[in-house]
């Protein structure tokens, strides 16, 4: 336990207490010398009990008036408080679910869908890897995932591990006709969640300048819109209105012989929209021909989207003094009583 004394120069005057003994040991000398003028009969008295322990109320006294000097220079224990603080940061992770994720591809040396290899990385996005991707800790993160319709598995929150558990369960669609691509109404949703979310603890600080330090959507798909209600450009301008950021990373679906990402049908990004769409944000477009790349992509936009942590450093105190204060009191009494009632004629 760290701990010191507030005020360390009032333990000095525990050196009183040896010149107060001094002095009361020659005082004592000298009326022993005045009371017996015949000192044989002193020597062949003896000593009794009460003379050979004469000294305990002085002792007594002495410990107490000790024990009030240290309660007097407060002993204190060190309690080290730092608070770490960061401006508020949310993302909305908005995955593509339509039809073309089930295309298979090769990830970390396994075979397994598009989907599920995504599902990985941005799992990973979210909690770390422990090389590039550092996790997301402290920041509001959402999911939305998208295909015909667009739906929110999981609203803004800092429960991390929910997310990512909910970000596991993510299937394709079943039914065909909802395994579409509604880039739009996903962006659109991802936006309208991140603005009521602002909107609401705005209102709840009682604070109406305040707003989330960065506002932000990442999405991932391997097609072109081609359902839903609202196009990606109409999301991009709200989007902008808003103060929100769109990252847009595009699967595409290339084979060639050295650089195969994904078997089976050819997929169409729209690189040229998706990049006016998210640069029209402040964003960026990332299209990627290989599953290595999407580690890297999402790694920039997390320094992108990185906050400055920032830390306070307090320290606290919790005071000592009350047992030494108590106890000195107590052994002060305890000398006056023992000194009048069973010292007096000795004394």
């Amino acid at each position: 336990m760290n701990w010191q004394f507030a005020y360390p120069w009032v333990l000095f005057f525990g050196l009183a207490i040896p010149v107060i003994w001094i002095v009361q040991l020659v005082l004592f000398s000298r009326r022993r010398g005045m009371m017996s003028s015949v000192p044989s009969r002193v020597a062949a008295a003896g000593s009794s009990v009460r003379t050979l322990t004469a000294w305990i109320p002085s002792a007594i006294l002495s410990i107490g008036i000790f024990a009030l000097i240290i309660a007097l220079a407060r002993p204190q224990e060190i309690i080290g408080n730092t608070t770490t603080s960061r401006d508020a940061i949310a993302i909305e992770l908005v995955v593509d679910r339509s039809g073309s994720m089930e295309e298979k591809a090769n990830f970390d040396g396994q075979p397994m869908t598009r989907l599920d290899a995504v599902k990985r990385v941005v799992e990973q996005f979210v909690i770390g890897d422990g090389d590039l991707l550092k996790g997301r800790e402290g920041d509001l993160l959402g999911l939305i995932v998208f295909g015909t319709f667009a739906d929110t598995l999981m609203p803004l929150t800092q429960s991390h591990e929910a997310l990512v558990e909910a970000l596991r369960r993510v299937e394709i669609p079943k039914i065909e006709r909802e395994q579409s691509t509604a880039i739009g109404d996903a962006l659109m949703l991802a936006i309208a969640r991140l603005k009521a979310t602002e909107d609401a603890m705005r209102n709840e600080m009682e604070d109406p300048e305040f707003e989330l330090k960065s506002k932000a959507v990442i999405l991932l798909t391997d097609g072109e819109n081609r359902a839903g209600t609202y196009s990606p450009e109409q999301a991009a301008g709200l989007a902008k209105d808003w103060g929100i950021k769109v990252y847009i990373i595009g699967i595409r679906g290339g084979t060639s012989v050295n650089n195969l990402f994904f078997g089976g049908r050819m997929q169409e990004v729209n690189d040229s929209k998706m990049t006016a769409v998210a640069q029209y944000t402040g964003g960026q477009y990332w299209g990627v021909d290989r599953i290595d790349e999407l580690d890297q992509v999402y790694a920039q936009i997390d320094e992108l989207e990185r906050s400055t942590i920032q830390i306070s450093e307090s320290t606290s105190y919790r005071e000592l003094y009350l047992p030494f204060a108590i106890f000195g009191l107590v052994s002060y009494v305890l000398a006056s009583l023992t000194k009048t009632m069973v010292y007096r004629s000795v004394l």
